[in-house]
């Protein structure tokens, strides 16, 4: 919840003060960019992770016993957003602009809960920052191991890093909507790859990797693609007027 508050306060406002959208609006994309974040995220977890479901027929819909994929947390809570978006006649690429900044943020805070929980650690590590994990909570096989990689730390520290980019190069630079929504999502997963390749908890491999590598890799490659796509267009409608109101 802090989280939200924290992403609508900084997003929202950034949206709002474009003149284009009222908070009304902010607040309705809100609501339904939530509810279709946590569908597309535990459908992300389900189609990744199915042997970690409860043994029951509910179990795909488990979320109090945890698993809910962040890719597919963005993806539905943007698709959402953007459809209420629409509807209300606003202009959705520089929606996903104004709030990209916001999301990191959000993704930041949202991290603090893999420490209160002692998950998604790394691998052992002697370093003076290592994570020192109970017993009950370390990964199988590393159970004579006390300290960890607290990679969800790094992730932390690297979405705050990516929230304050985002704001600097969204100011001093003109980008064309929503080119700058999709720098944001290939600066995350640029250093999500990394992060990923800490990580010991259980996931499915392809080709010797994890799947989220994978999928960290495809989706930059994809994202820095739209970036240059996006920009490349807006020189070749240089002079119109910015959309930003600015």
């Amino acid at each position: 919840m802090v989280a939200i508050a924290a992403a609508v306060a900084l997003g929202g406002g950034r949206w709002v003060r474009t003149g284009q959208v009222s908070w009304e609006l902010v607040f309705r994309v809100t609501v339904w960019g939530v509810l279709w974040g946590v569908v597309g995220a535990r459908l992300y977890h389900v189609s990744t992770s199915w042997d970690q479901l409860p043994d029951a027929w509910w179990g795909f819909a488990a979320i109090w016993q945890g698993g809910l994929g962040i890719w597919g947390a963005i993806l539905g809570g943007v698709l959402g957003g953007a459809v209420v978006a629409r509807r209300a006649g606003a202009n959705v690429g520089l929606g996903m602009d104004m709030v990209a900044p916001g999301l990191a943020l959000a993704q930041a805070i949202g991290r603090l809960g893999n420490w209160f929980n002692q998950e998604l650690y790394g691998r052992p590590t002697a370093l003076p920052w290592g994570l020192r994990i109970d017993p009950e909570h370390r990964a199988a096989g590393y159970l004579s191991a006390t300290t960890f990689q607290p990679t969800f730390l790094y992730e932390l520290l690297w979405n705050l890093a990516v929230c304050g980019t985002l704001l600097v190069v969204g100011r001093r630079w003109r980008f064309r909507p929503p080119a700058l929504f999709f720098l944001y999502v290939a600066l995350y997963t640029f250093g999500r790859f990394w992060f990923e390749l800490l990580r010991i908890d259980p996931a499915h491999h392809v080709l010797g990797l994890r799947v989220n590598v994978w999928v960290a890799l495809l989706v930059f490659g994809g994202s820095v693609a739209l970036v240059l796509r996006f920009q490349r267009r807006g020189s070749e409608h240089a002079g119109e007027p910015d959309p930003r109101g600015e």
